[in-house]
């Protein structure tokens, strides 16, 4: 009898084990989704950190050299700018790898690059209509960029909401051996969070222009710069 009672306790014990593993895998799988959704968002979190250092470190080489030349590579920046007879740090090594992409580096987007306007474009629509000017980056540089950004012809029922992967453009994008102001990730995937409403890592262009105080309305379907007019954006004086 005593033999009896202790088979049932175990195998009441198995059953109640199984059901327990049956129960917590369930619940993992339920879960599974949020914390994929959760990794995800920490590394696109921290893609745009590393992104905005991109921006600044940009900034403070055009202004030191003072709009006469731009970086043609990610190492331009990490060398740091002269300061006596050393280098001062403008990047962190660890701010020059994109988490997003697969080899970790950057595209450089040049100042006259399809994707730097349409960028522009969105945050425009984004602000309500107005776009941030520039005033921190040097007007030599502001003069280039503007001229172009106003003066290049889109067709008026192009969709900002588009659902193609990649903007005209993209494809053409190098990470190295190029002149840029900003920098995009090789990913070309959906994003969990908005980078200036914008929901796709191939879109969001880390760049130092459009972030000042002063704001100015573009008509990016216009096809040539109104006279008397050089500058997209208006420059703090």
């Amino acid at each position: 009898m005593i033999m009896k009672m202790g088979l049932s306790e175990r195998g009441y014990t198995t059953t109640t084990l199984i059901v327990m593993m049956t129960l917590f895998s369930l619940a993992m799988l339920a879960v599974a989704p949020s914390i994929q959704q959760e990794v995800q968002r920490q590394k696109e979190l921290e893609a745009i950190r590393r992104g905005e250092e991109v921006a600044e470190a940009i900034r403070e080489y055009i202004n030191f050299y003072q709009g006469t030349r731009l970086p043609s590579s990610i190492e331009d920046l990490l060398e740091g700018l002269p300061q006596g007879t050393k280098r001062r740090q403008i990047l962190r090594p660890s701010a020059a790898i994109d988490p997003l992409s697969e080899d970790g580096k950057w595209l450089l987007v040049g100042p006259e690059s399809p994707v730097l306007r349409k960028f522009a474009r969105r945050v425009q629509n984004h602000m309500g209509g107005a776009l941030p000017s520039s005033e921190n980056v040097h007007p030599n540089i502001l003069n280039q960029v503007g001229v172009f950004i106003t003066s290049t012809d889109t067709e008026p029922d192009e969709s900002e909401d588009s659902s193609e992967d990649t903007d005209l453009g993209y494809s053409e994008l190098r990470t190295d051996s190029s002149p840029f102001v900003g920098v995009v990730s090789q990913s070309r995937a959906k994003s969990v969070i908005a980078y200036y409403g914008i929901e796709n890592h191939s879109k969001w262009i880390f760049t130092p222009l459009f972030r000042g105080s002063n704001a100015t309305t573009i008509n990016f379907n216009q096809k040539k710069i109104p006279e008397n007019d050089s500058l997209t954006v208006p420059i703090e004086r």
